[in-house]
């Protein structure tokens, strides 16, 4: 039985991550979890065991390490995999942003043709880590099994269609502070019900004023249950988080407030008395927006099966059995961050071999 570390350093990897825990176990692999900073004293469910510090994840010798971060620790054994935390947004510019390599993994695990294509150049420049689009893991529960929490708020819907409002952190793109009037005559209104949630980072006197609409026409959604609340809503509200993304992969229709970077697919908006309208359209979507909808949707992920994590999982056997190619040294200018790891990961020892084949 080989192990397996999973990583992360918010607490949003952890929907990201346990899909990939429940496939890894029904191949009857130990599964281990370290998570860090934000995500520091969470935990996976199943039967994951937690791993509490650098020291003990070095003495694992894992076979693979899989992070839902940007980094990664290198000084424990094991492939080290990107199965990323997000879609690519645009938030941020190239350089800084999606496509950023750091020098740290070896195998890039991209969630369709919009960045796969681009993963693959510079791989092919790089050459030291290896690119396989197998999907994200997180959007396994989408596609497969039962969804009693997305049942439940259906059913408490009682036939009303259901809108989702998401929004992210960064404060220059919050639609969150901005939208809360109009959404809570929405609310109040009650001919729509409403899932309601917030990125984790958000102030906490944000996330309490969006609980205050909870009552017969809304609920407040945990973060980590954003697969469920993604599965009950028709439509969904948001701004530029990467559950836009997330949310088309279904071809649902969006409002988008201010994006960043509107596209076909999206209901852009600016200001927000005009909420009403936009659901309206949303709740009534032209061809047109239907064509852009599954096309954006096949564009960044096209996988509707729900086994990305067993693709994943089959991507990393290949690249440990050297079926992907060699891969050249990783560069000296991933140094510094290396160094940087083991500084906020409080680790100095020596790092650990990877473990024979």
């Amino acid at each position: 039985m080989a192990e397996y570390l999973l990583f992360g350093t918010e607490r949003y990897a952890l929907p990201i991550l346990q899909p990939l825990a429940d496939a890894l176990q029904e191949a009857g692999h130990g599964v281990h979890a370290w998570f860090v900073g934000g995500a520091k004293g969470a935990a996976l469910r199943g039967g994951v065991r937690p791993v509490a510090h650098a020291r003990g994840a070095v003495a694992l010798r894992p076979r693979a390490v899989f992070s839902a971060a940007n980094g990664v620790p290198t000084f424990v054994s094991g492939a080290k995999v990107q199965v990323f935390h997000g879609f690519n947004v645009e938030k941020r510019d190239e350089a800084r942003g999606h496509f950023r390599v750091r020098g740290l993994f070896d195998l890039y695990c991209t969630q369709g043709p919009a960045t796969t294509a681009r993963f693959s150049e510079l791989a092919a420049r790089e050459g030291h880590f290896k690119v396989v689009e197998t999907g994200w893991p997180k959007l396994d529960p989408v596609f497969r099994g039962d969804d009693p929490l997305a049942d439940g708020w259906r059913a408490a819907a009682q036939g009303r269609p259901v809108v989702m409002f998401a929004s992210t952190f960064t404060e220059r793109l919050s639609a969150a502070p901005h939208l809360f009037d109009a959404i809570a005559a929405e609310v109040a209104q009650g001919a729509r019900f409403w899932l309601l949630t917030l990125h984790p980072k958000c102030p906490p006197s944000l996330f309490d004023r969006y609980r205050s609409l909870c009552g017969p026409n809304a609920v407040f959604v945990d973060p980590l249950d954003l697969v469920s609340a993604q599965r009950a809503a028709d439509v969904l509200v948001a701004d530029t988080t990467s559950v836009v993304s997330e949310f088309v992969v279904q071809r649902k229709p969006v409002v988008t407030f201010r994006n960043r970077a509107p596209k076909p697919h999206m209901l852009d908006f600016d200001a927000p008395d005009r909420l009403g309208a936009m659901l309206r359209q949303a709740f009534d979507p032209s061809p047109t927006l239907r064509a852009a909808l599954a096309a954006y949707a096949d564009d960044i992920h096209p996988f509707r099966d729900g086994l990305s994590s067993q693709r994943v999982i089959a991507a990393t056997e290949a690249l440990i059995a050297g079926e992907l190619g060699v891969l050249r040294r990783k560069p000296m200018a991933s140094l510094l961050r290396r160094l940087q790891i083991r500084h906020d990961l409080g680790y100095w020892g020596r790092a650990a071999r990877t473990p024979s084949r």
